[in-house]
């Protein structure tokens, strides 16, 4: 005997509605806006990336399944491994220097002084300017006629006019320098953030137990600020492996691939040559550097952080 169709949609809303008071769901309906945003933005795209770096894909033509070619190439990819190098050794100069750099100047600015408020908002203006205008800047500052090479001669340190964005020894230092000079400020903020939540007393009992300046930051002021110190390292870690901006506008991967990075070259791939598979592949490794990186950092970090 068939049953109705009626009954059959009042069983089914009588199922959700148990359902429902059965297991609370206000919270997941809350997020589930946010749930969508990820799903379409992140999730999505991030599946997406790995079909088609398993295909021969270039736009004009459908995707092409080719199994593990497109990492079988890059593995014999001499620019690749280039690339790869530039990359890690961005990352290897700009963290230390981000880490050390910001924590000098927030222990710098952490004092109550008059006109204290006015440093800290020059320290951090770099991070407000958009990155072209300051790659736009900075290649003009590092032009043979520009204010650094005049600098250097009218010192007597150089004769002739160094080649900081043509030279492929310090071409690639030359970013990481901008590139600290624009960060430093955001970093400080953090570490500005850490110091002012260290209680007076503890630095005061320091005192009292006779321990100079060094010592209290040694061992009073750096334990407590390591959640801001691995907070940095992860943030300036995860920028300098997607780092773009200032490749793009200062060097344009030059000269001679010597500041060449995964980004720009994953940039190069996709949207000049249209290899939009082997764009892909590249992704998926970078995306497993990020990944590996964060875990592993985390695991070493597990259990040191500090609660005030």
């Amino acid at each position: 005997m068939a049953v109705p169709k009626t009954r059959g949609k009042a069983s089914i809303r009588l199922s959700i509605r148990r359902f429902v008071r059965k297991y609370d769901l206000s919270g997941f309906l809350f997020v589930l806006p946010a749930l969508i945003l990820l799903g379409m933005f992140m999730f999505y795209p991030l599946i997406a990336t790995f079909y088609y770096s398993l295909t021969n894909f270039n736009i004009v033509r459908a995707p092409r399944y080719i199994g593990l070619e497109n990492y079988r190439v890059m593995l014999e990819d001499p620019v690749f491994h280039t690339v790869l190098k530039n990359t890690l050794v961005y990352t290897v100069c700009v963290v230390p220097g981000c880490v050390v750099l910001s924590l000098l100047l927030a222990l710098l600015v952490n004092r109550v002084l008059r006109g204290i408020g006015v440093f800290r908002s020059i320290i951090y203006l770099p991070v407000l300017i958009s990155m072209p205008v300051v790659g736009i800047m900075w290649k003009i500052l590092y032009s043979g006629q520009g204010f650094i090479n005049g600098f250097l001669q009218w010192a007597g340190i150089t004769k002739a006019p160094l080649g900081f964005l043509s030279d492929p020894d310090i071409a690639l230092y030359s970013i990481v320098f901008v590139t600290l000079w624009k960060a430093a400020g955001y970093y400080m903020m953090i570490y500005l953030g850490g110091l002012q939540q260290i209680p007076v007393e503890l630095d005061e009992a320091a005192v009292m137990d006779g321990a100079n300046a060094f010592r209290r930051f040694w061992h009073v002021t750096l334990p407590l600020l390591r959640p801001s110190i691995v907070l940095v390292v992860i943030i300036s870690a995860i920028g300098s492996l997607k780092v773009f901006g200032e490749v793009y506008v200062m060097t344009d991967g030059g000269p001679a691939d010597s500041t060449n990075v995964m980004v720009y070259y994953i940039y190069q791939q996709a949207f000049r040559f249209l290899k939009m598979g082997y764009a892909s592949a590249l992704g998926v490794v970078l995306f497993l550097l990020l990944f590996v990186f964060s875990l592993l950092y985390l695991k070493r970090t597990e259990g040191q952080y500090v609660t005030y």
